[in-house]
Parts: C-alpha cells; sequence; structure tokens
C-alpha cells in the first residue's frame, strides 16, 4: 500500500512484536526460575531484583528495532513463509547476542540460561503471531474487511501494465474492478462509473497530455470522498527512487539516488559518534602518544599530516593521518607520476619512495587513519563509506558520473576495502564498489564491512 499505509501497519505490528518480546523474556525467566526444574538440573536459584527492569525495558525497545534493520517489515503480511523466517531467525540470535553482551560488560549477576531460552522462545512466539495473522488475513472475512475496490485510468496500455504490477505486489489486498481510459471516456462517464462500482479509490496514472480531464476526475472523487492515487512518474529516470513529501503544505516529488532518511541513518550517525568517542579517548594515551613519539624521533617535519579532502557533495574538509611521508612528498608527486599504478585520477604507487620506514608500518596496519576517528566525530566522515580523495584528483575525473560517490558521507572503510583493498588498480572499480555500497545501504551493511575490516587491518593485507 501506500506509505503512510505501511508505516501504520509496521508501527502496529512493532507495537505488537515489543510485548511479545517482553512476555518472551517473563516467560523465560520463568521457566528458568521453576523449583521443579531447577531441582531437576541441579541449578541455582535465582530471583528477581529491580535492577533487570531497565534491561526488560531495552530488550521491549531494542527487539523491533532489531527485527526491522533486517528487513522484517519490508514484506508483504501474506509472503511466504521462508522471507519471514530467515529475518526472524537472524534478528533473535542478534537479540539474544546483545543481551549477552550487556550482561558481559555490565558485569551483571544474571542468569545466563534466561538469555537463551529468552532467544529460542521470543523466536517461537512471533513465529506462531506469524501463523495466527496469516490464518486470520486468509479468512473469508477477512477479505471481505480488508479488500480495496478500485478503479484504474490511463491508456489501455498503462492500465494493463499497472494491473500485473498491483496485482504482483497488493495480491488479494486490492481488487480491480474496472479501466478507463480519460482519451476516449468523458468526465461524466468517469462519474457513473465510481456510482456503479461502489469504488474504495481510484489509481491514475499521470503519463499523459489531458492534463484537464484528469483535474476534473480528481476534483469528482474529492466531492464525492473517493480518494485517489496518481502516479506521478512524469520522468524516466535510470538511478534516482522518487519519493513523495510535502514543503510547507505543497506536495513534492523528490528524486533522491542515496538512502532515504530513517532510524537506521539516524542509529548509523549515533554509531559513529559513540564509536570515534571511544577510540579516541581509550587509544588516544597509549597508540597516539607511541605513534607520535616515533614519527618525531626518525624523520624531521609534523606528526600530524593535513590535506583538503572532498566530503558529503564535493564540500572540502581538512582530513587528518599520521604523517607516513618525507615533509617533501607533495612537491616529489609530480616526479613519481609516471609510475602511477591506478589508472583514473587517482595516485597510488606500492613501493612509494616518499614513504619512511616506520611510515611503512603505519600504513601497513592503518594506524595512520586513526587521527580520521576525530573527523568522524565532527561529522565531516563516517566509519563506512567511499573514501575521501584529495580535491585536485575529484577536479580531474573525467566521468562526471564518478562524482555520485561524493553524495554520502566519505568513511574510514567500505566494500573497496574490504574486497581487494589497495589491490584495485582500476579506478572504475573503485567507483563501482563505491557505487555497489550507496546503492545497497543498510546498517547491516556497515556492520558486516565494519567486521570485515577488522581481520584485513590487523594482517596488513594489501596496504601500501
Amino acid at each position: 500500500m501506500l506509505r503512510r499505509t505501511r508505516q501504520i501497519k509496521m508501527q502496529i505490528q512493532q507495537m505488537l512484536d515489543a510485548c511479545l518480546f517482553g512476555v518472551s523474556f517473563l516467560l523465560a525467566w520463568e521457566v528458568r526460575s521453576n523449583a521443579d526444574i531447577v531441582q531437576a538440573l541441579g541449578l541455582p536459584a535465582v530471583s528477581w531484583t529491580e535492577t533487570y527492569f531497565w534491561l526488560y525495558i531495552v530488550l521491549i525497545l531494542a527487539g523491533p528495532l532489531v527485527l526491522e534493520t533486517q528487513g522484517y517489515y519490508d514484506r508483504a503480511l501474506l509472503s511466504t513463509r521462508g522471507t519471514a523466517l530467515w529475518p526472524l531467525l537472524r534478528s533473535c540470535l542478534l537479540t539474544t547476542i546483545g543481551l549477552v553482551m550487556i550482561l558481559f560488560f555490565f558485569r551483571m549477576d544474571f542468569p545466563r540460561g534466561v538469555a537463551v531460552l529468552f532467544g529460542f522462545i521470543s523466536f517461537m512466539v512471533i513465529l506462531a503471531k506469524e501463523e495466527v495473522l496469516r490464518l486470520v488475513l486468509s479468512s473469508k472475512f477477512a477479505r471481505t474487511q480488508f479488500q480495496r475496490r478500485f478503479v484504474l485510468v490511463g491508456t489501455e496500455d498503462e492500465t494493463s501494465r499497472m494491473r500485473d504490477e498491483l496485482k504482483a505486489v497488493f495480491e488479494d489486498e486490492l481488487v480491480i474492478l474496472s479501466e478507463l481510459d480519460l482519451n476516449e471516456k468523458s468526465v461524466d462517464e468517469f462519474t457513473r462509473l465510481l456510482h456503479e462500482h461502489s469504488v474504495n479509490g481510484v489509481i491514475i496514472n499521470a503519463r499523459h497530455n489531458y492534463f484537464e480531464k484528469v483535474e476534473a476526475a480528481i476534483r469528482t472523487c474529492e466531492i464525492e470522498g473517493v480518494e485517489v492515487w496518481l502516479i506521478a512518474d512524469f520522468f524516466r529516470t535510470q538511478i534516482s527512487h522518487t519519493s513523495f513529501d510535502d514543503f510547507h503544505g505543497r506536495p513534492v516529488l523528490v528524486f533522491r539516488t542515496t538512502p532515504d532518511a530513517s532510524w537506521q541513518g539516524v542509529l548509523k550517525q549515533v554509531i559513529d559518534f559513540l564509536v570515534a568517542l571511544v577510540v579516541l579517548v581509550i587509544l588516544s594515551p597509549t597508540l597516539f602518544l607511541i605513534t607520535a613519539v616515533a614519527i618525531k624521533l626518525t624523520s624531521p617535519g609534523p606528526i600530524l599530516f593535513r590535506q583538503r579532502r572532498c566530503g558529503l557533495n564535493g564540500q572540502p574538509f581538512t582530513i587528518l593521518k599520521f604523517r607516513t611521508m618525507e615533509i617533501n612528498a607533495e612537491q616529489r608527486k609530480l616526479e613519481l607520476a609516471a609510475k602511477n599504478e591506478m589508472s583514473g585520477p587517482v595516485f597510488k604507487m606500492k613501493n612509494d619512495p616518499r614513504i619512511t620506514p616506520v611510515g611503512r608500518i603505519l600504513r601497513k596496519f592503518s594506524i595512520d587513519e586513526f587521527p580520521q576517528f576525530y573527523n568522524v566525530l565532527r561529522g565531516e566522515m563516517s566509519l563506512v563509506g567511499p573514501r575521501p580523495l584529495p580535491v585536485d584528483e575529484v577536479r580531474r575525473f573525467d566521468d562526471v558520473a564518478h562524482r555520485r560517490r561524493l553524495s554520502v558521507k566519505p568513511g574510514l572503510t567500505c566494500l573497496w576495502q574490504v574486497n581487494g583493498r589497495n589491490n584495485v588498480s582500476d579506478f572504475d572499480d573503485w567507483v563501482r564498489l563505491d557505487l555497489e555500497y550507496i546503492d545497497n545501504w543498510s546498517l547491516w551493511l556497515d556492520l558486516k564491512i565494519m567486521w570485515r575490516t577488522i581481520p584485513i587491518v590487523l594482517i596488513g593485507s594489501g596496504a601500501r
């Protein structure tokens, strides 16, 4: 259905699932604290304390959020069982792992068996809810109550295509009663059709040149209180996805190639800030100090390297890195241009003579990148995103499509890092991986990239 309707349905499901997560936790506690079970298995007795109440609330709030990140709510209610089973299983597993990690980090005296039982029970309870919903929505009563009756307005080709698309997406939720071409029929005939079929709504395809009749049809529906969906795909876009919004009460079509504003995006920003803050607080006194001393004692020049890089939409910012090259590295870059091993506007060289001995070690294990957590903290970068390029290299892009990699915040790591890192020698392949990340972004993808980055950094794979 329409986005607003889908949102309401999703919010109802989320509230229901939050209650089920709470019930699952209480059931898990009840099973673990049962006297007969405790005695039979020789387990220590447990008792509820007030300190566990906040954990209970966290689980109720976190459960639906985890389900959302796993795409559990992106499917139709009557979708196949397989489309619900895997996201649900993954979500319950992640929620259980998160619960265990909370218990570990906060050193809570909490029975671990409850966490395991909670994961299993929550999976079974929500799966049972799915089956009950499937049974209810498949009944004749539900079909008569929830089915909506529509009329399609457009040319024969347009309505035929719309009918197929609607059938594939909405299945039994929506019934097409009739079709009408305003090029051939009058608005009066359209009105009679509304009365004859007692329709709930009208779907009008606006890719035509009879806007006066469309306006008259919409006015008729407005007077009679019939809902109208205007398919406003006036322009055929190749990459952008279209969303509808309002600008101070005026309807607006938004064409966007980047992810829409969502709670996942908000969580991404929160994770960026918190991780950057923790890393800077924990590593500054040790790793940062040791690295700074090593750089200062082995080569003349500043400890930090500063360079103007292109950020979101090309906005320049100053990136920070531990200096790994001689102080005249930028001047010598022109001399080494002929030895560039990367096609395109960027410069990469495996055995770069400008790199200092200490700098080679710092680069191998990506220690030189750690000051960029300060850029993340400032909001100029993200933990995951296309690597930021120097301003002069961006100016030399020979394909304007390459600039789409600037449509999101640059990051410390991305698909390019985990799929070949600096072994990628073709700039087009580099951009392709960046655009693949942008087009398929999700918080789960960010977490997978960060997880895959850790071993690559630890073993120094592909560093230059």
